[in-house]
């Protein structure tokens, strides 16, 4: 089959299929994956396919302009953080931006197949995949009739109410209901303080990670935890993949190093930990012994 000949092949393949993995279509012409890559990569650069940012296994999706939508049925292959910003997304189906915790900001940002940026009153939104940005409008409409329709029964029951006689001995000047609004009230203010506060400082080290990060041009290609004493991320330098654990404190501990390392090992990687600051003399000891230990074998 000559070169022309296999990439209009691929084309309809494409057409038939949907968004394909490179395995499929290598299957399809009866080609190696080496050669059928090849072909993928120069009808890419002409422009007549899309590649995903997806990844299943270590493998993009390949489609024609137009099937984006069609992807849906591979989402199932999405992971850890991002899967959790996935499902909120196509739950909700809008989200705003600055209104999400860290870790899931920034897994919106890593899901880009399925997540879609728009700007609202300068403001960033997301929209899932499938749902337009025009719902949005609507949306927005039927929020600000609905608050405007309670407005207007609470404006008209108001009226009514004070069209009614009040008997004297129902009135009680000294009525403790008000103060007890007032201890509620701001137990509510008191407990939304607490919580902004947690918020800005989970927000305060998420920042410094990503920045240090950023620094050393170093890539998070995945969030596998995130809380405010610890941080797990999958990063990426060059083409090597890695789990970095960094830990909001400025000294470790052995158990922190075997936390990470558990971490590590899940994913079957190798891993880094970053801390505010240094390990205690003592683990630094320990640590540069065991890089020289050999084996620990058992006197019988």
């Amino acid at each position: 089959m000559e070169h022309s000949e296999t990439k209009e092949k691929i084309l309809r393949i494409l057409q038939t299929r949907g968004p394909s993995l490179p395995v499929h279509i290598s299957t399809q012409i009866n080609s190696s994956i080496l050669f059928t890559s090849a072909f993928l990569s120069e009808l890419l650069s002409e422009k007549k396919i899309k590649m995903s940012n997806m990844r299943v296994g270590s493998s993009p999706v390949y489609l024609i302009p137009g099937q984006e939508l069609q992807l849906e049925k591979y989402s199932g292959n999405i992971k850890g953080k991002e899967k959790e910003a996935l499902f909120l997304l196509s739950e909700k189906k809008f989200l705003e931006d600055s209104k999400q915790e860290p870790a899931i900001r920034v897994a919106l940002r890593s899901i880009k197949d399925f997540a879609i940026p728009f700007q609202k009153n300068n403001n960033l939104f997301w929209r899932y995949l499938t749902i337009p940005e025009n719902e949005f409008k609507s949306k927005e409409e039927s929020e600000e009739k609905e608050k405007q329709k309670e407005g207007k029964e609470i404006i008209e029951s108001s009226s009514e109410q004070s069209k009614k006689e009040i008997p004297k001995q129902e009135i009680e000047i000294f009525d403790n209901k008000p103060k007890e609004i007032l201890k509620a009230t701001k137990q509510k203010i008191t407990k939304k303080k607490i919580i902004k506060k947690s918020s800005e400082k989970n927000d305060k080290f998420f920042n410094k990670i990503k920045d240090f990060l950023s620094e050393k041009q170093i890539e998070i290609s995945g969030i596998e935890g995130f809380s405010k004493n610890d941080l797990t991320l999958k990063i990426k330098k060059g083409n090597e993949e890695k789990i970095l654990v960094a830990y909001n404190k400025k000294r470790l501990t052995e158990a922190d190093i075997v936390n990470a390392h558990k971490k590590a090992k899940e994913q079957n990687l190798r891993y880094i930990i970053y801390c505010f600051g240094e390990p205690l003399k003592k683990l630094t000891s320990f640590i540069d012994a065991i890089k020289e230990l050999d084996k620990i074998e058992k006197i019988e």
